[in-house]
């Protein structure tokens, strides 16, 4: 049964970009995985700074996996030269914006974008997290 909004088309055309997006973009999906059971994924589909997807299954949440596969991706961010780590979500996902400012990340702007796609106005919010300390260890230039 689909949600209400949902029609069976919208649910098909959304099953049929997620394999796309799994076949073709696989290189840039991070899975996480308790007792050999796949328990969520988050991918960079752009190989930079910004986490475009990320879901943990509902029967794995609150057991601190979302929070392992988090500081993965960060440090993979990190890793190939960026000082900031960026998210987008619906502006209405409260519990996602409350997993991501409790792993440090600030909002950063909201917008409402027309989605073709859906056919309609969708409201985001953007959220970030430096990744390096901006201390400094005293005055004038350090070598």
């Amino acid at each position: 049964m689909a949600s209400i909004g949902e029609s069976d088309a919208m649910i098909d055309a959304a099953r049929n970009a997620f394999r796309s997006f799994v076949e073709n973009d696989w290189l840039t999906i991070t899975v996480i995985e308790q007792n050999g059971q796949v328990a969520g994924w988050a991918a960079r589909e752009g190989l930079d700074e910004t986490i475009s997807d990320f879901w943990i299954d509902p029967i794995f949440t609150r057991q601190g996996l979302g929070s392992a596969l988090l500081q993965r991706i960060e440090k993979d961010i990190a890793g190939r030269g960026f000082e900031t780590a960026a998210v987008q979500t619906h502006s209405g996902n409260s519990e996602a914006i409350g997993f991501f400012r409790k792993n440090g990340y600030g909002i950063h702007w909201l917008s409402v974008a027309y989605n073709p796609k859906l056919d309609r106005d969708v409201p985001s919010v953007g959220l970030t997290k430096p990744l390096v300390s901006d201390s400094q260890g005293g005055y004038g230039q350090e070598f």
